[in-house]
């Protein structure tokens, strides 16, 4: 297994593989390119940033059956799929800040796929052969938006509300993997990824075939039940088998949205 992420010295941000407690700098991001400069920076020395700079972020939903049961819906037959805004994305140890603090806001612990290679109606046997890596990420989910909504993109895309990390693993099998989520280090969520309705092939497939995938794209798998609402002063720690824990806290954003859809007046969209 190798291992990978996104770093940052003083002013300077930089992609590197580690090994050994230490950080090889890349000359340039991973998902393109390998390519180590010479320099090696401890691991001490320097903060985790964002593993990932997705062109796209797509996220599946419905995917275990407990939490569509859960959720009171019924499978669909094929992947559930919507896009997230890139620019949620979260690194380890970042605070998520809750847009609305009067909605309920969730947490959901998911695996998530980084694309290595374009890909383009690419069958499901060879789905594998363009995917880098997988890593952790939660999808952060305003219940009430989605809910009132018949599209899931707003509610999941705010500022933040896609931590992902803390590193990116190449070279590794996740078909049958823990899967789970601590909130103040009680166990909300626990399940294993071969209870995934669709597998990462499948979603890779599908995903390809009504869109090209570009290396660097992000692919959240779906999440087990036990999904359940965030307050401030939370901290969360998902984790995968026996990688590195991803942890967040949780705070309240500085500021609202200026209005809600609903006071928006038609004639001004």
């Amino acid at each position: 297994m190798r291992t990978f992420g996104g770093f940052r010295c003083g002013d300077k941000s930089f992609y590197g593989e580690l090994r050994g407690g230490k950080v090889h700098v890349l000359s340039r991001p991973y998902w393109i390119q390998v390519q180590p400069t010479g320099e090696v920076v401890p691991l001490e020395n320097v903060q985790i940033d964002v593993p990932v700079a997705p062109s796209k972020l797509i996220a599946v939903g419905l995917n275990y059956s407990d939490h569509i049961a859960e959720m009171k819906r019924t499978p669909l037959g094929t992947p559930l799929i919507w896009f997230k805004s890139p620019g949620s994305v979260l690194p380890h140890n970042g605070a998520i800040e809750i847009a609305l603090p009067e909605n309920q806001t969730d947490f959901e612990a998911e695996l998530a796929v980084v694309i290595g290679k374009t890909a383009k109606n690419v069958p499901a046997e060879r789905a594998l052969d363009f995917v880098f890596g997988y890593t952790i990420g939660l999808d952060i989910s305003d219940r009430d938006l989605q809910n009132s909504e018949k599209q899931f993109g707003r509610c999941k895309s705010f500022d933040t509300y896609t931590p992902i990390g803390p590193f990116v693993y190449a070279d590794v099998d996740v078909s049958d993997v823990s899967l789970e989520l601590r909130q103040n280090g009680e166990l909300r969520q626990s399940t294993r990824t071969s209870r995934m309705i669709y597998s990462v092939a499948q979603i890779v497939s599908f995903a390809s075939q009504s869109m090209t995938l570009a290396a660097g794209d992000v692919i959240l798998t779906g999440t087990p039940a036990g999904v359940g609402p965030i307050r401030a002063g939370d901290q969360l720690e998902a984790a995968i088998d026996d990688w590195p824990r991803l942890c967040n806290s949780v705070a309240i954003a500085d500021s609202a949205p200026i209005a809600r859809a609903e006071e928006i007046s038609a004639t001004t969209i």
